[in-house]
């Protein structure tokens, strides 16, 4: 007989003797045994398991899980391992209808039943539950009230005794056990004690279920007795399928010892793991992984070692040693990377770094520039997947790499001539291999460059503007226009038209709102301060408008996608605003008829024309043209959102509309910040324009019922300074628009000149102008002009003549200017006066009405329409005028009722002729 089974039948005739004896010997047997049974738990992991086990112990963890969730009344989480339990179980059906429907599950079903009806009475817990909890419950209780409907006899039965049927579970195991114990030949008296052993600890059976199956792990001693009572029902299988799979009477007393030998160290492990629960899970999860790597075992426990050194794992071999290295082997080997591309759990940055490692390769194995040009597609691209996220930007260190990986890239294709690279290209007729042949690549250099492009307006559209860091990320758009001018460069030798249309529309985007200032100071014959200024200038290309001009018309020549030429279109009006070449601009502008169907482009294109005409008004208010100014701005300022219409930001009040969707959909459309309009000078230069136009026609309409508004905003702006209670000196640049227009009513073109022009409007507007000395000039000029207007408007029945030498020194003009501006306004029957040539003076014609003449009138005019009002009210109600002019056409019988109708009239007529057609007959024969 085996040593072990000696020494377990020793124990156990102890153990039915004695409890109290088991302790001194346990001490001395601990060490020994565990070390014997390191090398049987290595045997019974490699231990393959049936089927029954594995979706027996899946029902049996889900159980567990569920009851977790009961004891913390987490509704949400039990429906949801309950619908999983069903799946289960349904997967289990075969082994069920062969075993029958185990115990545990009818428990579960009886208990979780009974747990849900005692929550659905407690109608003060049910208030305190949140939502989903609330949810959960009703829903799982009437699902398990319909699948109880299955099980009710084996529940009730269950219900009627349930101590009988945790017994049987637990008997279940232990009696098979000792029925294939008692085959061995060892009598009944032996099967017994066994028995009895194991029913007095059902410790030791569940440790030795534990270690004898591996892939079951979950040692937690914790949870409720029943989960105990299915971890000893289960244990019990355990052994009794293994005690029957051996054949010999040794291989059945070797597995009976195994169950005693871990009796004896349960005591001692199940006070370890009443501490520590998880630790020994995860001790025995990593003793596993380092079997499976083949690492060596500790013996003497687990030691804490340096960070990082032991944890250090090789570069996954590229190749095989000895394997030849060719164009086949390596485009295969790029093909097995790419498939991982987009997978979930693929490490993109190692993908990064296995594509950087087999270009190495290939460059050392002198494979031709073919191959590596297809590598560097595929590395930029994988740079470009690196962030899942649309919407994230890339960060520095990969943006980097991106720049350096299609500067290499593009070197590659300038150097070598015989590469030809185009997404036309199939797979199967490349040609990378080194051949006579030229090198044929699938690829887009183009598409890179685009999406390039993207990441970098991403970058500063995500970094903040008043950051160092957006100033250093600015400094990288010279990097990008150099990449977009060699591409430039190398698609008008090889590209299409219409890719060098694309490639001039990104050239364009990065020139288009940049103001040339070495060409301004050119055109003003200015020169450099120093020497090394004047040959920087020398050696530099052409003018921005040179290269503007002629990318923008090779693309109004050869473009064929409306798209393009229409940005194309609206950047170069912008570029000529911005220059002050107004006249080009707005021939360009009116030429191109964009304003009559940009409502159909697409968000950007309608963001860029906001911006053109916003730029187009501001370049017409630099050149004096008020009114065209105030028109091209007009729809941007009157819409109240110029800061949403230009891309420049979201608007707070309209978040409510929109979800998280679109408001991320509109960010993506963001101006960067270093290409916004100044918002504040916008709306200056509308307020002014506004002004300027406003003031005189109010002076000239002042007792005209029916005078129109030309601007809304800048009458809002003039109630809301009339509606203060307290007038204090002007803050904001609307307070001053507003104090210099109430100057300009009353005439006084000095007061209106210095709220317009003083050092803080100076600061916030008027210094943002290239030229700003003669803006202000402009301004002044104007605002003498407009104010002299209004003067005569407001003054002229005040007079009966004036000199025009008095209006030159009041306003500060030259006299042939008043003589045209008095002109102007006679010839348009603005002012009712005549010229006298000899003195110089404007003699008035008294022709207009006095104030008190200007009321009556407006009140004839009111009586008038009121009168009107009345009586069209009244004849609907009468019916005359509902069809009665139609009534002729309409046949013999309404005719006839026509005829009474006269005759009705007519009477009507000899009794007052206070209806309305018998009143006109009357009043026209008297006349």
């Amino acid at each position: 007989m085996s040593r072990f089974f000696a020494t377990g039948s020793d124990s156990e005739s102890e153990e039915s003797s004695s409890a109290d004896e088991i302790t001194p010997k346990a001490p001395g047997t601990t060490f020994k045994q565990s070390l014997l049974l390191s090398d049987d738990e290595e045997d019974t992991k490699r231990v393959v398991r049936s089927a029954k086990d594995k979706r027996f112990e899946e029902l049996t963890n889900l159980i567990k899980t569920i009851r977790n969730a009961m004891k913390i009344r987490d509704m949400a989480k039990c429906l949801e391992e309950f619908e999983q339990l069903c799946r289960a179980f349904l997967k289990s059906k075969n082994i069920v209808d062969k075993e029958g429907v185990p115990s545990f599950y009818i428990r579960l079903l009886a208990d979780l039943e009974d747990y849900l009806n005692q929550l659905w009475e407690d109608k003060e817990g049910k208030k305190k539950m949140n939502k989903n909890n609330a949810k959960a419950l009703s829903t799982l209780r009437q699902k398990i009230r319909k699948y109880n409907r299955d099980y009710e006899t084996e529940i009730a039965a269950y219900k009627e005794n349930p101590q009988e049927s945790a017994d049987e579970e637990e008997e279940k195991g232990p009696e098979d056990s000792g029925s294939s114990s008692d085959s061995d030949g060892e009598g009944g008296d032996d099967g017994v004690s066994a028995k009895s052993f194991l029913k007095k600890k059902p410790e030791a059976s569940s440790e030795a279920s534990k270690f004898l199956k591996s892939a079951k792990g979950s040692g937690d001693e914790s949870s409720s007795s029943d989960d105990d009572e299915d971890d000893e029902d289960w244990g019990s299988d355990t052994v009794d399928s293994g005690s029957e799979s051996s054949d010999e009477g040794e291989g059945k007393s070797a597995s009976l010892a195994m169950v005693f030998l871990k009796k004896t160290q349960a005591p001692e492990k199940s006070s370890e793991k009443v501490g520590k629960k998880k630790k020994p899970k995860k001790k025995e999860r990593l003793e596993e992984e380092a079997e499976e790597e083949g690492g060596e075992e500790v013996e003497g426990g687990w030691e804490k070692v340096k960070g990082g050194v032991p944890l250090v794992k090789e570069k996954p071999k590229m190749f095989a040693k000895g394997t030849e290295i060719n164009t086949a082997v390596v485009v295969k080997k790029l093909n097995e990377i790419l498939q991982a591309r987009g997978k979930k759990g693929t490490d993109r940055a190692a993908q990064i770094e296995l594509l950087h490692a087999l270009s190495a390769i290939a460059n050392e194995n002198n494979l031709g520039q073919g191959i590596l040009v297809k590598i560097r597609f595929n590395i930029i691209a994988s740079l470009y997947d690196y962030n899942p996220n649309l919407a994230a930007f890339m960060k520095a260190d990969m943006w980097k790499k991106c720049l350096d990986c299609i500067d290499e890239l593009l070197d590659i294709l300038f150097e070598n001539n015989n590469i030809f690279i185009g997404e036309n290209i199939a797979e199967d007729s490349e040609n990378l291999a080194i051949s006579d042949q030229p090198f044929r690549v699938r690829g887009c250099i183009l598409t890179l460059v685009e999406r390039m492009d993207e990441e970098f307006t991403k970058i500063m559209q995500n970094t903040d503007p008043h950051s160092q860091e957006y100033v250093d990320n600015l400094k990288d758009e010279g990097r990008v226009c150099g990449i977009i001018d060699r591409l430039l460069n190398y698609l008008e030798n090889k590209g299409s038209t219409e890719e060098i249309c694309r490639v001039y529309l990104r050239r364009i985007m990065h020139t288009y709102y940049k103001f040339d200032y070495k060409a301004h100071r050119r055109s003003l014959g200015l020169q450099g301060e120093s020497k090394s200024e004047q040959d920087q200038e020398e050696s530099e290309g052409e003018d921005s408008a040179v290269i503007m001009d002629r990318l923008c018309k090779f693309i109004y020549a050869k473009d064929r996608t409306d798209r393009i030429r229409t940005c194309a279109i609206l950047c170069h009006i912008y570029h000529h605003a911005l220059h002050s070449r107004w006249y080009q601009a707005r021939d360009l502008m009116l030429m191109s008829h964009l304003q009559d169907n940009i409502q159909h482009a697409d968000p950007p294109v309608q963001i860029l024309y906001n911006r053109t005409m916003v730029q187009l008004g501001i370049c017409a208010f630099r050149q004096g043209m008020i009114k065209d100014a105030h028109n091209a701005l007009l729809d941007i300022q009157s819409s109240g959102r110029a800061k949403e219409l230009l891309g420049q930001g979201l608007l707070m009040r309209n978040m409510q509309e929109r979800n998280a969707e679109q408001e991320k959909i509109e960010k993506r459309r963001q101006v960067p910040f270093h290409m916004h309009i100044n918002l504040e000078l916008l709306e200056c230069v509308y307020l002014v324009s506004a002004m300027l136009l406003e003031i005189p026609y109010m002076a000239a309409h002042e007792f005209d019922a029916r005078r129109r508004m030309i601007s809304k905003q800048f009458h809002h702006q003039l109630r809301v300074g009339e509606r203060q209670p307290l007038l204090g000196p002007p803050e904001s640049m609307r307070e001053h628009v507003v104090a210099a227009s109430k100057a300009m009513k009353m005439g006084d073109w000095r007061t209106c000149h210095s709220f317009i022009i003083n050092e803080k409007m100076n600061s916030k507007v008027w210094d943002l102008f290239p030229e700003t000395q003669r803006v202000r000039e402009m301004l002044v000029r104007k605002i003498q002009e407009e104010s002299l207007r209004t003067y005569l408007f407001t003054y002229s029945s005040v007079y009966d003549s004036i000199s025009m030498e008095t209006l030159s020194e009041m306003f500060e003009l030259e006299i042939p200017t008043v003589h045209s501006i008095i002109s102007k306004m006679i010839i348009n029957e603005e002012l009712m006066a005549s010229l006298d040539q000899p003195t110089q003076t404007v003699v008035m014609h008294r022709t207009e009405p006095t104030s008190l003449q200007n009321m009556a009138l407006q009140l004839a005019e009111k009586l008038g329409s009121l009168v009107e009002n009345n009586e069209r009210v009244f004849d609907l109600k009468q019916g005359v005028y509902g069809g009665y002019f139609n009534r002729d056409q309409k046949g013999g019988y309404q005719q006839k009722q026509s005829y009474q109708r006269d005759q009705k009239g007519g009477y009507q007529q000899k009794q007052g002729g206070y209806q309305r057609g018998g009143y006109r007959n009357q009043n026209q024969s008297n006349y």
